[in-house]
């Protein structure tokens, strides 16, 4: 577990960024969990799934990211439930409990350098590359880190929202997640807390005291709560959203779940609206998922050693698109 310390001043500022880049990169691969060799019988069978299909539907998890460096929840021995006792926010506790809403902020404050600063890595490319070559239809991400956006991913749609936003609950006024970062540095010019450990969607680890000092602005415009623009836990995803994906995956002939035990509901219930519409499901995941029932192809290994491998189109389509 390694510690930094995020300073007022803005040249040690941009010093730590740089710093924490470096960390990232040289330690991307701490939060994923081992598995096994990787099974080629498997891969060929993904490849040939993914060659049959001309409208691919993607649904990505946290899995594809931890190779950026982001942490997750549930990854056996290295996700944030099995790494220490802390649990993310609840909806219902942000909204009711400023102090709840300080703490939030106060960590999310010193957390944002370093998540901030993850890049896409080549899983988010390669969809990205399926994309531009007329494979996939539509993608679909329970993360809310940018990185598929970042890697150029456009026919997609962010579940669970996206960090990199706040909204007003008060107005629904939208801004950068960047705005806000300057906000709370005029606001708190002095405030200089060691964080411990990193923690997934942007947060680190600080004690009660350390943010009992950290002053959390208003909503420009009415004085409203902001938030980031995400579905926390115990909230739920807007059910025109999901009619709306749920359109996306009928025009589709196939699924590809990458990433993802889909233990959230939220995920899941496309892997179920697949199968009741006859839409073959294949899975790449380290370790069990809940739809390993419903996937013809099943493939047990990490996203970025199978991914850039797999060709989306054969060489015949490839001499007719160009």
């Amino acid at each position: 577990m390694w510690i930094y310390v995020l300073e007022c001043c803005p040249v040690h500022r941009i010093q730590c960024a740089r710093f924490i880049r470096h960390i990232s990169h040289l330690s991307e691969s701490k939060y994923v969990p081992d598995c096994p060799p990787t099974d080629p019988n498997a891969v060929q069978k993904l490849q040939d799934f993914i060659l049959r299909s001309q409208r691919l539907f993607v649904m990505t998890g946290a899995g594809i990211s931890t190779e950026s460096g982001i942490p997750d929840y549930r990854s056996e021995g290295v996700g944030l439930y099995a790494r220490t006792e802390r649990r993310p926010i609840q909806h219902a506790e942000f909204v009711r409990s400023q102090a709840a809403r300080k703490r939030y902020w106060a960590r999310n404050f010193a957390g944002w350098p370093q998540f901030s600063s993850h890049q896409p890595n080549l899983s988010h490319q390669a969809l990205a590359n399926w994309e531009n070559a007329g494979k996939l239809h539509w993608l679909v991400t329970q993360n809310v880190d940018a990185l598929h956006a970042k890697a150029g991913q456009h026919r997609m749609t962010e579940l669970h929202g996206c960090t990199h936003r706040v909204i007003c609950l008060g107005c629904n006024t939208v801004i950068n997640r960047s705005e806000l970062q300057k906000k709370f540095i005029a606001l708190n010019p002095s405030w200089n807390e060691k964080a411990y450990g990193v923690a997934p969607d942007g947060d680190v680890f600080l004690t009660d005291e350390q943010v009992s000092h950290f002053r959390v602005p208003s909503c420009d415009k009415c004085g409203g709560i902001l938030k980031p623009q995400v579905t926390f836990f115990g909230d739920t995803v807007n059910r025109e959203l999901v009619y709306s994906l749920y359109d996306r995956l009928s025009e589709s002939d196939a699924m590809l779940i990458v990433g993802s035990s889909l233990q959230v509901y939220s995920g899941y219930r496309f892997a179920l609206k697949a199968q009741e519409k006859s839409i073959p499901v294949a899975i790449l995941n380290i370790g069990a998922t809940r739809a390993d029932h419903l996937s013809v192809v099943k493939v047990n290994a990490r996203c970025g050693d199978v991914l850039p491998k797999i060709m989306a189109l054969d060489e015949q389509q490839h001499e007719i698109k160009g």
